[in-house]
């Protein structure tokens, strides 16, 4: 049997439409797609697509999460913290217990690579 040991993510397609466990609307009407394009045999990482239109979630993270932005601009204030604003080509980390705000400025396309369990 062969195992693929490379993938390029394509269209997103499938995506599940419904917020984030931990995510809350704070502000606006935002929208949120993930498609999670890859998982490893062991469920321990997962890989996608992330899309988001305008508004303001608070957020509460379990695991760690490496973005690489593909499109879109956001302001990222943990709790307490100063903001952090990125955007189209810079690629961050989230840690495992941050809580605070992700304000989507403009419409959002990121790759995402969670590790379940961090």
């Amino acid at each position: 049997m062969t195992r693929t040991t490379v993938l390029k993510f394509g269209k997103v397609e499938n995506a599940d439409t419904s917020d984030l466990p931990g995510w809350v609307v704070v502000e606006g009407k935002p929208t949120m797609k993930t498609a999670v394009q890859h998982t490893t045999k062991d469920g321990k990482v997962l890989s996608g697509t992330w899309q988001a239109t305008p508004g303001t979630y608070h957020a509460t993270y379990t695991d760690y999460e490496f973005v690489h932005m593909i499109a879109g601009r956001i302001v990222i204030t943990p709790d307490g913290g100063e903001p952090v604003e990125v955007g189209p080509g810079d690629a961050f980390v989230v840690e495992a217990d941050f809580k605070g705000t992700w304000k989507i400025v403009e419409p959002v396309t990121k790759h995402f690579v969670v590790t379940v369990g961090s």
